[in-house]
Formats: structure tokens, C-alpha cells, sequence
């Protein structure tokens, strides 16, 4: 069945930076925490690419992507919010 594909459809399951995106990366430090999305950019503030000073979307992506736990992105907000 997948012979049968078209290429579009093909094409769309090359699409992976709508996971493991930046946005969801303990590294990502979006210029508004309180309201970052998939287009917020920031800083990529991973040890080895700090030095860099990326500049990054929330969409974007890369092999050192480390999960950010919800308590993790709480925290930075409530950081935020006080000031």
C-alpha cells in the first residue's frame, strides 16, 4: 500500500520538527515564557551551543533536544509573571 502514496503524502511524514521541537526542549529559552508557541523565538542555551548565540524558533529543531517537563516550564513562567 504504501507504493500507492502519493509524493505529498510521502513528503509528509518527512515533517519532523512538529516533534521534538525546540518549543518542547529544556534548552529553548523563548523571549516571552508566558506565551511562547511553535513561531516564539529565543535563545538555544544548550552548553555546547551557547557559545553560538542561536537564535531559534519554536518549530525548529536538533539532535541534542532534551524533553522539558511540565514542572520545569511552571517554573520558568512563575519567573516571568514576578518580574
Amino acid at each position: 500500500m504504501a507504493s500507492q502514496e502519493t509524493e505529498p503524502q510521502k513528503s509528509l511524514k518527512r515533517i519532523t520538527w512538529q516533534y521534538e521541537n525546540c518549543l518542547s526542549c529544556v534548552w529553548f529559552q523563548p523571549n516571552d515564557p508566558l506565551n511562547a508557541d511553535l513561531f516564539e523565538r529565543g535563545k538555544c542555551i544548550h552548553k555546547d551551543l551557547k557559545r553560538f548565540e542561536l537564535l531559534v524558533s519554536g518549530r525548529d529543531w536538533c539532535n541534542l533536544h532534551t524533553e522539558i517537563r511540565q514542572r520545569q516550564i511552571d517554573n520558568i513562567q512563575e519567573k516571568a509573571m514576578k518580574g
